[in-house]
């Protein structure tokens, strides 16, 4: 036996080495992957961004170039003899083939000429002759301006067109002007191929110039989000990218790729490009498989090793297993002790439970006796009242004093009612109440005590309702404790002072101070039986209950002594909802 558990214990320390050596050795293949994926990327990435702003700086030079000899062009036509010469006799039968002998050398788009009211005379494109374009700002500029203008208009297509015009004046006066357009798809059917995707902005954001037909008129980002990724894989792998994936600057066709932007020195353009990070990875991925190859064997090395050891250990399973057989018997026989002392706990624990019942009832019954003094006391005063008003022929007051005594005995009636919330626990019978409202009711039921001394209470409640979801009974029951506390406090006071703030915002927060003595012990000032009033003056159940009945409205009820003397009861409730005011 003493063998066994040896041989259990050495193997149980081996397992434990083999495990750890198999966590360090993933680990270290995960750090040396990580940082291997982390210097490669960062090394082919950079000769990939270095190879595309080389790339995009012999785009612009070639755009700048494009559009440098294109705006020569206008100030040269402008003085052509010929085109001159048609505009001033208004013979133009020679004028487009004039215009087509240049468009080829030129390399431009197209070539038109305009006379003074906007009309194409001349025209490499024959499909614009006698076009009018009057109101075009081409035309509203150059005629003008003594300097060759530059305009950018959106075609039907879609696309944009770059036009260069100059007027054109015949012995000082004004004739027509000569328009030159620059083959843009020419520039664009260039870059196409070398990269993904090529465009260039304007300064306002807007996609002039693409390599993407779909993208001109649009944002970056509105381009961008119109080449979504083909399939639900593909856009799932954008989502989950992990600590392999490149920095990609945005997504094309679901391929990461490779954002560079240069500014274009003319209008406050701008070009930008993007390259995909495909040959990267794959150059990537073959090292990172190289590596992981080499762990792999590694751990298939350590698996082998392992392997020869489990053969030595079936010798001993037959003796584990006889051993097993031996801890079930004394396992059975401890089961069968522990369900026979279960038993005597289950007949002591229902002894208990009944004790418990006897005691709950006993304390219930304290409860409702004490909330039943207040009124009682109440009633006692008002009969004496109407006695004397009888005795003095003023039976008016005198009913209004019944009046009272019979709302009394209603209140009484409902204390007696909420034995059964007591035991239900629940908030069925909570209805919206005004707690300015129950402020003034506890004030009102306090009004004989407060005949029979001179207290100054001070009220500061707002002018708009403050409302709860609650038990408007049961919370006059704690505004009645808590002034009939305050009331007992002040007895030795010089000037006796009550103070009752009503504030609301998140929580409904009342506060009843008064300027006593304060309290002496706060940690058992809640508990049932405790207090500190001369035998008779009470039997210290008035702050417990008080405390369950705020606890059953969603509140709490704190105390603490005030820095210039005194006691300050606060209770804190939920304000009710804007949308349950509404449903009730």
């Amino acid at each position: 036996m003493v063998e066994l558990g040896k041989y259990s214990l050495r193997r149980g320390k081996g397992r434990w080495y083999l495990r750890l050596s198999i966590l360090v050795i993933c680990l270290f293949a995960v750090i040396v992957i990580y940082v291997s994926n982390q210097l490669l990327t960062k090394r082919f990435t950079e000769t990939i961004s270095n190879r595309s702003e080389v790339r995009l700086a012999l785009y612009v030079t070639g755009l700048m170039s494009e559009l440098q000899r294109n705006s020569v062009v206008p100030q040269l036509l402008s003085r052509d003899p010929e085109l001159m010469n048609a505009l001033e006799s208004n013979d133009y039968s020679l004028s487009t083939a004039r215009l087509l002998s240049f468009v080829d050398e030129i390399g431009a788009a197209s070539l038109t000429l305009l006379d003074r009211d906007g009309r194409a005379v001349a025209a490499t494109d024959r499909n614009q002759l006698g076009a009018m374009h009057r109101n075009a700002p081409y035309f509203v500029d150059a005629q003008r301006n003594n300097q060759t203008v530059y305009n950018t208009f959106r075609k039907e297509d879609g696309g944009y067109g770059f036009i260069y015009s100059r007027r054109v004046e015949v012995n000082g006066e004004f004739r027509g002007v000569i328009m030159v357009e620059v083959d843009v798809p020419r520039m664009e059917r260039g870059w196409a191929g070398v990269s993904d995707a090529v465009f260039v902005m304007d300064s306002e954001g807007t996609i002039i110039m693409s390599t993407e037909p779909r993208w001109r008129g649009l944002g970056e980002e509105e381009a961008l989000a119109r080449q979504s990724a083909p399939s639900a894989i593909q856009r799932a792998l954008r989502l989950t990218q992990g600590w392999a994936a490149l920095p990609a600057d945005a997504y094309l066709q679901g391929e990461a790729v490779l954002r560079r932007e240069v500014r274009v020195p003319h209008q406050g353009w701008r070009m930008v490009s993007f390259t995909t990070y495909a040959s990267v990875r794959q150059q990537v991925n073959g090292i990172l498989a190289l590596e992981v190859m080499g762990f792999a064997i590694v751990l298939a090395g350590l698996f082998w090793f392992t392997s020869r050891k489990t053969a030595s250990r079936l010798v001993f399973f037959q003796r584990e297993s006889a051993e097993l057989r031996a801890l079930n018997r004394r396992l059975q026989r401890e089961i069968a002790e522990r369900e026979k002392v279960e038993k005597t706990l289950q007949v002591a624990e229902q002894t208990i439970a009944q004790s418990s019942k006897l005691a709950a009832l006993g304390e219930m019954s304290a409860a409702v006796s004490h909330e039943l003094n207040q009124p009682l006391a109440a009633m006692k005063t008002y009969l004496a009242g109407a006695r004397l008003l009888l005795q003095r022929q003023r039976p008016d007051e005198a009913l209004s004093s019944f009046q009272r005594i019979d709302d009394l005995l209603e209140r009484m009636g409902a204390i007696t009612r909420q034995l059964k919330s007591y035991a239900r626990k629940g908030a069925d019978a909570f209805e919206p109440v005004d707690t300015r409202a129950a402020v003034s009711t506890a004030l009102a039921m306090m009004e004989p005590q407060l005949k029979t001394r001179s207290v100054n209470i001070i009220r500061s409640l707002p002018n708009e309702p403050v409302m709860i979801l609650g038990d408007r009974l049961r919370l006059e029951q704690v505004i009645i404790n808590l002034l009939r506390n305050a009331l007992d406090a002040t007895k030795g006071a010089n000037n006796p002072t009550v103070e009752i703030l009503l504030a609301a915002g998140d929580t409904v927060s009342l506060q009843i101070r008064d300027n006593g003595e304060g309290i002496e012990n706060l940690n058992e000032l809640f508990e049932p039986f405790y207090t500190t009033k001369a035998p008779g003056d009470g039997v210290g159940l008035g702050l417990a209950i008080s405390s369950g009945i705020v606890n059953d409205l969603g509140g709490r009820l704190t105390a603490r002594n005030a820095v210039d003397g005194g006691a300050i009861f606060e209770v804190q409730l939920p304000t009710m909802r804007q949308d349950v005011a509404a449903a009730e």
